[in-house]
């Protein structure tokens, strides 16, 4: 017979404890909030006074509801206070000596019966429990910050936790309204397991000095749509919490990528925590602000990127989806555009592509015909590479085969015009390749759109050591001129994207492997407890497995990284042919929808 819980205790009542006593309140249940002295419990009840009001304040909760929600809660700094509590939630520290001192006080005061939940992120459920007299009803109950916003909670079962305890504790995570999901004992978990090697290597990146802190937010929030950039993401957190997170995944399954980047270790030992503490790797007006401020090293806005070269005439090879979408980006911004494929055929093909694309920007009322007009008027289609003779710009977007791509930038050295730019737009393949097989190295740049093109507002402008800084400021420039992002990176495998991209979704393919979690436990994980718009199988099927694989391997050769070696499971859906969305299975079965 399931329990019933009426009354909950939460221990710790900083930001996550708040935030779990406020969605405890807001669905009836009474809630007994303790910390450790009247300071802490003043802080915790003024984040809950201040949370209810802006949710009044946005017609989210009327003031009567808020009146008795905050009449639910009572606050103590006395442990004693929870003996008659039906279920304990600890929100303390992420120490593990704290949360065990913690719960072998809860152990001698509560009723057996009482469940001891932990909404630990990262550490062992199992070694809490295991030093309790009842390691059986302790659980871990994971909320995600913040608390009332966030829907997922993973409910972590040890391998003595009693099956009706865990009943129990879903069962109240969906009587709050969450998503729970169920798994083991497991460092991080699924969601935190996922999340902090990527945000550990776009730390490392950051330190590497391969990118700015700003290029890499920006790169995943436009390229990926993340919510936050990793950097960001981070300071929200607290560097101090990543830290011990990374610290305790690395002792369990000592993975270098789980290892802590040096520069979290220096910056939290400096006291730069993030927003908490008023800086981290951007700067705040204040500390626990949201609002950045400028330091010494953001960008001045008095030097922005200028136009060195002239570019007037632009040229693009390539004819399919996403040398479509560039002609159609650089003609409505005004260029004229000269674009070269194989055939006939082919060229009508993006011709008509473009068409349709502004047909239906007019029907939504965000252009006219007298636009459209204009636009079709700026194109120029040819099957000879010669017709690139004149261009100041010529963009490569043919098959992501190094091979193909060197044999064109041989051809485009010989056609273009002395100071022409020649631009590739891989996403993974070495810039420096196709600017060896030219006599004109320093005009060679990599100009990574993002699919589709004329949507997708990130362009990774991509340096090689031989690309003159003219050339990359110009192209940034001119990302600018047709509404674009760019970010600035050096060319090795992934740029700043994929390579931070891939091993988080490899990760996630060898967390299915394990058998640790389902595919569509990991995609409600991701989607709901990390507010990323896709789950990382979801993703995996749009993008293509055979492309994600092939990344993953370019990745792999390039940075011998053991832990980004491609997972068996996903060779051995591309050898299968389950390649996705394109084949109706890969992870999922289309086919049958």
């Amino acid at each position: 017979m399931a329990r019933e819980i009426n009354t909950v205790g939460v221990v710790g009542v900083g930001t996550m404890g708040a935030g779990i006593a406020e969605v405890l309140a807001r669905n009836g249940i009474t809630v007994l909030a303790v910390d450790r002295d009247d300071a802490a419990l003043e802080h915790g009840r003024s984040t809950i006074e201040h949370s209810t009001q802006r949710a009044a304040e946005r017609g989210k909760l009327d003031a009567a509801d808020r009146s008795a929600l905050l009449a639910r809660i009572s606050f103590s700094t006395d442990l004693a206070s929870l003996a008659d509590a039906d279920l304990v939630v600890e929100a303390v520290v992420e120490r593990l000596d704290v949360k065990i001192d913690v719960f072998q006080q809860l152990d001698k005061i509560v009723r057996d019966d009482a469940i001891l939940a932990s909404n630990t992120s990262a550490l062992s459920v199992t070694e809490i429990a295991s030093a309790t007299r009842l390691p059986s009803r302790v659980v871990g109950l994971h909320f995600f910050n913040p608390a009332p916003v966030q829907d997922f909670v993973e409910v972590v079962r040890t391998v003595v936790s009693a099956p009706d305890v865990v009943e129990d504790a879903v069962a109240l995570a969906q009587r709050l309204g969450k998503s729970p999901v169920t798994v083991g004992d497991k460092a991080g978990f699924i969601a935190n397991a996922l999340l902090f090697a990527y945000l550990n290597h776009a730390a490392s990146m950051y330190e590497a000095q391969y990118a700015t802190r700003e290029d890499i937010d920006a790169a995943m929030r436009l390229g990926c749509g993340y919510p936050m950039g990793p950097l960001a993401l981070l300071d929200l957190i607290g560097l101090d919490t990543a830290y011990e997170i990374l610290e305790t995944m690395y002792l369990q399954d000592r993975k270098r990528v789980h290892a802590p980047s040096p520069i979290l270790k220096q910056m939290v030992t400096a006291g730069l925590l993030g927003r908490k503490s008023g800086r981290g790797f951007y700067t705040y007006a204040e500390e626990y602000s949201s609002t950045v401020v400028d330091d010494a090293v953001t960008p001045s806005s008095d030097a922005a990127p200028q136009l060195r070269r002239p570019i007037g005439l632009v040229g693009v090879v390539g004819t399919g989806t996403m040398a479509s979408g560039i002609v159609e980006v650089f003609a409505k911004a005004g260029y004229d555009v000269v674009y070269v494929g194989r055939t006939p055929e082919k060229l009508d093909g993006v011709r008509a592509a473009i068409t349709k694309s502004l047909d239906k920007a007019i029907s939504r009322g965000r252009s006219t015909e007298e636009k459209k007009a204009e636009v079709l008027g700026r194109l120029t289609g040819s099957t000879e590479r010669e017709a690139l003779a004149d261009v100041d710009i010529v963009v490569e977007a043919i098959a992501e085969d190094l091979d193909v791509k060197v044999e064109l930038f041989k051809d485009l050295d010989r056609i273009c015009k002395p100071g022409a730019i020649l631009a590739t737009t891989t996403s993974s393949l070495p810039v420096i390749a196709c600017a060896a097989v030219t006599d004109r190295p320093q005009d060679v740049i990599g100009m990574h759109f993002f699919n589709p093109a004329p949507v997708m507002k990130l362009v990774e402008v991509v340096s090689t050591v031989a690309t003159a800084d003219d050339v990359t400021e110009t192209v940034q420039a001119l990302c600018a001129n047709v509404g674009k992002h760019a970010v600035a990176c050096g060319d090795r495998a992934g740029f700043i994207v994929n390579a931070l991209l891939f091993p988080y979704l490899n990760d996630a393919v060898k967390m299915l492997e394990a058998h640790y979690a389902t595919a569509d436990d990991i995609d409600v994980a991701m989607k709901l407890g990390c507010r990323l718009p896709m789950g990382p199988f979801e993703l995996l099927d749009v993008v293509g497995n055979d492309v994600s694989l092939a990344i993953e391997q370019t990745l792999f050769r390039e940075f011998r990284e053991p832990a980004w070696a491609p997972a068996p499971l996903l060779e051995h859906l591309v050898t299968a042919g389950y390649l996705g969305r394109k084949t109706g299975r890969g992870f999922r079965d289309y086919a049958r929808r």
